[in-house]
Formats: structure tokens, C-alpha cells, sequence
């Protein structure tokens, strides 16, 4: 019986040597001059693979897995980014912020819908006294553009007498006052037209916003469950 315990001892000892061979065995990363205890492994683009306790600046931009002391990866660290890199991920996060902030508007502009309109009449009449409004400023406009025509006809009938609108080369040049009508008309006539061009184009704008919030409020009610 003692011989066997004498065995099991000295089996379980020589165990416990080799134990410790193997970890001794392990392959340890060399210290640097500077104290940090990193080792790195990485694959250069030959599929070559390098060890040390730092990353050369020609492998800068290689990802790294960072090693413990006996050779076991605890880490992966992506290389350094380039310029374009660097540039394209700005940009695709500002795409992300910019879609997620279309989200948030679109779903305030749904919950407005629901909350100021019970029904697409409502919405129609809305339109329509908008419309009428903007109707009566484009006739007004258009009244006033057509007087400032007339007047500047009249004044073209005055000044064909004048040089430099008269062939007569024996023809009076034109006087300070008709000139000046003659200028201020022409100006007031572009003038109203651009705002007339601008309040049709708003007019367009309405009708189309509308019909927009008409189809989204008809989305938004077929997707509310009949009570």
C-alpha cells in the first residue's frame, strides 16, 4: 500500500514538471527599451507574418492583433486610416444623421396631420382658401402689370418722335423727363413680372404640398385600425 502512495506521489511530481515545461515552453513577447509590453502580429499584403513590439510606419495602415505574453491574441486593432478613408466615413455618418432626421421630421409632420384634420374635406377647404388668396394677388398683379403696359405703349408713341427711337436722323433727342418714364416703366413692368412668375410658382407649390398631405393623411387613416 505505502509503495503504491510512494507511486502516485512521484507520478503526480512528474506531472507537475512537465506541466511547468509546457507553460515555460510558451513563447514570450520580447519587452521594449520603453516598458510597454504589447506585441503585435500582423499579415503584410504578401501574406507575410511579422511580430513585434511595434508597428513599423510602412504597416501603419495594416490591422494588428495585439498578443499576451505567451503568444495568445487578446485583441485586434485596425490600422490607420487614410485621408479618403477617413472622408468617406464622415461622410456616410452625416448621411445616417441626415436620414435619421428626415425620419424624425416626417413622423412630426404625420402626428401634425393626424392631430389638425378629422378628415380630407377639411384639408380641401384648407387648399382652397389658400388658393383663392393667392388667386386674387396674381389678378391684382396682372391688372397692374397690364396698366404699366399701356402707359409704357403711350410713352413708345411719345418718344418715336425723339432720337434714338426716330429714324428722322433730323429728329430732337429725347428729353430727361420722357426718358425717365420711359425707364421707370420698363423697370416697374420686369419688377411685376417677376413677382407675378414667383406668386404662380407658389401657387404651384401649394396645390402640389397639398395634394401631398391629402395622399399621407389617406396613408395614415387606412393604417389606423376601424375601432
Amino acid at each position: 500500500m505505502t509503495r503504491n502512495l510512494v507511486r502516485l506521489a512521484i507520478a503526480a511530481l512528474a506531472a507537475l514538471a512537465v506541466a511547468g515545461s509546457a507553460v515555460a515552453a510558451q513563447p514570450k513577447r520580447p519587452k521594449s527599451s520603453s516598458g510597454d509590453s504589447q506585441t503585435y502580429r500582423w499579415v503584410d499584403k504578401d501574406g507575410v507574418v511579422h511580430f513585434g513590439d511595434h508597428v513599423p510606419p510602412e504597416y501603419a495602415d495594416t490591422k494588428r492583433q495585439v498578443l499576451n505574453d505567451y503568444g495568445v491574441p487578446v485583441a485586434t486593432q485596425d490600422g490607420a486610416r487614410t485621408a479618403e478613408q477617413i472622408a468617406a466615413e464622415k461622410a456616410a455618418a452625416k448621411r445616417a444623421a441626415d436620414e435619421r432626421q428626415q425620419a424624425i421630421l416626417a413622423a412630426r409632420r404625420d402626428q401634425v396631420l393626424l392631430d389638425t384634420y378629422l378628415s380630407v374635406e377639411e384639408i380641401e377647404a384648407l387648399r382652397d382658401r389658400r388658393l383663392e388668396l393667392i388667386d386674387t394677388q396674381i389678378k391684382v398683379t396682372e391688372n397692374y402689370l397690364q396698366g404699366l403696359r399701356d402707359i409704357l405703349q403711350k410713352l413708345q408713341v411719345e418718344a418715336a418722335s425723339f432720337k434714338p427711337y426716330s429714324s428722322d436722323p433730323n429728329a430732337p433727342p429725347i428729353d430727361d423727363r420722357l426718358a425717365r418714364e420711359l425707364a421707370n416703366t420698363m423697370d416697374s413692368i420686369v419688377l411685376y413680372e417677376k413677382n407675378l412668375g414667383t406668386t404662380r410658382a407658389r401657387k404651384a407649390d401649394v396645390i402640389g404640398r397639398f395634394a401631398s398631405d391629402i395622399d399621407r393623411f389617406r396613408e395614415l387613416k387606412a393604417a389606423v385600425p376601424a375601432e
